[in-house]
């Protein structure tokens, strides 16, 4: 088996260039929806997070209100690192429970773990190989302009959020440019994947 890492800026085409590794074979991992297991109702982490953030981030039944919880850590560099250190080390368990899983079925299984903050959880110390999908800022602009209908100082203010793409690529073993063209894109998946493949 080998772990891959997959990481990005918000709108360089992470989404689509996981997509296509599956479609060439790879099995997907997808952070995001550990992170929305590991808070569900009655999970460990839900509890350390009301403990600390207070019960009003609870909805009346319960589950996780995720617009309040985003409002109050976001632009609070101390509160998110504190919701951080509370659920990156559950879904860092979840990942690995995942990937014995999939080697179980798969023993030569090339797995991709599509993390936005794989590098900043550190969690890249973890995988056999990193692969970082970059894009030029205006692009980014742009597409989250059409994207989320946000102003271009909105758009320009959420990727100042993120660690610096020039940082991610240092750590990379691949590259991918998420700026090709669909077809471009698509040919540079299934080489890095071959090349993955055949190491796994």
């Amino acid at each position: 088996m080998l772990q891959v890492g997959l990481t990005g800026g918000i709108a360089t085409g992470k989404s689509t260039v996981s997509r296509l590794f599956v479609e060439c074979g790879a099995h997907l991992v997808d952070a995001d929806v550990l992170a929305r297991e590991v808070v569900a109702s009655g999970k460990p982490a839900l509890q350390e997070i009301v403990k600390v953030f207070g019960k009003d981030m609870l909805r009346p039944d319960g589950t996780l209100d995720r617009d309040r919880l985003g409002h109050a850590v976001f632009g609070d560099a101390k509160q998110l690192a504190r919701l951080n250190a509370i659920v990156h080390p559950y879904v860092a368990v979840a990942q690995e429970q995942r990937s014995r899983k999939i080697t179980g079925k798969d023993p030569h299984a090339v797995i991709i773990y599509d993390a936005a903050l794989l590098i900043e959880a550190k969690a890249h110390t973890r995988m056999d190989r990193i692969i970082v999908v970059t894009a030029d800022e205006q692009t980014q602009v742009d597409r989250l302009k059409a994207r989320n209908h946000l102003s271009t100082e909105e758009a320009r203010k959420r990727i100042a959020a993120q660690m610096p793409l020039s940082e991610k690529v240092k750590v990379a073993d691949y590259v991918i440019d998420g700026t090709l063209t669909p077809e471009e894109v698509r040919k540079e998946v299934q080489r890095v994947y071959d090349e993955l493949k055949h190491q796994a």
